[in-house]
């Protein structure tokens, strides 16, 4: 984030009952959803529910069949050139197609595209926003590397980068923990409430990891069969009887007394043994 601008954002992004489809296919049915300033929004529910079909078309990705997506006062996304929809709008996507022979920085400066005009120098932000997105997201020591060589952990760690140096008041990650080991998994889950707290970026993510969710987000939206089963505070939505029907399997529920933070366990067949 720009460090001699005002830094706090009064951007929001809202779906107001959505209606989603592919092919002829309603998947999303009537969905609404509001992403706030400071607060991270977790989407989740059981494969093929619409999570990153929803998020995809708050980010303008998506044809909407019915609803709309608005801005925080009010006007509609869709009006919106493209470039500066981008100035207020990222996503990270689940997978983006891998250039060949690019390094590393040159990858991470694609986010400063909306901010260009004809030429680099356009930008005078840019190299500072650049080196800022790679040092908080752990890549600066390869900046010169070609993206090509890195593996998937590094490369999501890479375009994770490039959607920060894009700047915007909201951003939209969609499964970002994928392909990350165990410490990148809890950085990224950190940086995203660092970017709530300190800079007021409302954040909007699909996060399979129920527990994950229950730890970084203000608000969850759980969705079932394309529908918003419950959403609202992670103690409010992710009970034992919501999870339990939208999952078709058993999951227990137990909330820390005084974290006040939701742990979710899945009861399998050979979950139930007591040690010996």
């Amino acid at each position: 984030m720009s460090d001699d601008r005002v830094l706090l954002r009064d951007e929001s992004l809202r779906g107001v009952d959505l209606h989603l489809g592919y092919h002829g296919t309603t998947v999303v049915r009537g969905a609404s959803i509001a992403l706030r300033p400071g607060a991270v929004t977790a989407l989740v529910g059981p494969n093929g529910s619409g999570k990153s079909t929803l998020l995809r078309a708050l980010a303008r990705l998506h044809p909407i069949g019915g609803g709309s997506v608005l801005l925080a006062d009010g006007s509609a996304a869709a009006g919106l050139p493209a470039r500066e929809f981008a100035r207020r709008v990222t996503l990270l996507a689940q997978s983006r197609p891998v250039p060949s022979g690019v390094t590393v920085r040159d990858v991470v400066g694609y986010g400063r595209h909306p901010y260009r005009g004809r030429w680099r120098a356009d930008d005078p932000d840019g190299p500072a926003a650049v080196g800022r997105a790679m040092e908080v997201t752990g890549v600066t020591a390869m900046a010169d590397r070609p993206v090509d060589e890195l593996s998937g952990g590094e490369l999501q760690r890479v375009w994770l980068a490039t959607c920060l140096a894009q700047d915007t008041p909201v951003l939209l990650l969609d499964e970002p923990t994928t392909f990350l080991d165990l410490r990148y998994q809890v950085e990224i889950l950190d940086l995203m409430r660092d970017l709530a707290d300190d800079h007021h970026v409302a954040v909007g993510v699909v996060l399979h990891d129920l527990n994950q969710a229950a730890a970084v987000a203000d608000e969850v939206v759980l969705l079932h069969n394309g529908r918003v089963r419950a959403a609202g505070a992670p103690v409010d939505v992710l009970t034992e009887d919501a999870l339990t029907e939208t999952y078709g399997i058993r999951i227990e529920v137990t909330t820390d007394p005084v974290s006040g933070i939701v742990t979710t366990r899945p009861v399998g067949r050979h979950l139930t043994r007591l040690p010996a």
